[in-house]
């Protein structure tokens, strides 16, 4: 049974950095783990993701150069690296998981879900 548990969010000032984690059970050869997120009014927003094989990735344009996504394998761990926060990333954070082999950036490709973590920036 898949699940995965996110952590790391918070509040914190415009500026400033924040680093989520995603841990994830279940395990797989190859997948692609995607960080989204969901803000009042608006629609899920991808953020990023990364191919578990490889380590390939994509960004949304609205976060590249700020933020970056990694992974551990060994420890079945995805992270979230958020710097230069602003206030418009303010949002629930959800990392989720795609066992296809082809990269998807639509939430409906995503197999699995997190419970979400709230990151609240204070300009």
């Amino acid at each position: 049974q898949v699940q995965l548990v996110e952590s790391g969010g918070g509040l914190v000032q415009a500026g400033g950095s924040l680093r989520l984690s995603c841990a994830i059970s279940g395990r797989r050869f190859n997948y692609i783990m995607g960080w989204f997120r969901l803000a009042p009014g608006k629609d899920r927003e991808f953020v990023a993701l990364i191919r578990m094989s490889d380590g390939e990735v994509r960004y949304a344009d609205s976060v590249k150069g700020r933020f970056t996504i990694s992974r551990d394998n060994a420890k079945n761990m995805v992270y979230l690296q958020m710097n230069s926060l602003k206030p418009e990333d303010t949002a629930v954070y959800y990392c989720a998981r795609d066992d296809s082999v082809l990269i998807h950036t639509v939430p409906l490709s995503y197999d699995y879900w997190g419970q979400g973590t709230q990151v609240t920036v204070s300009s």
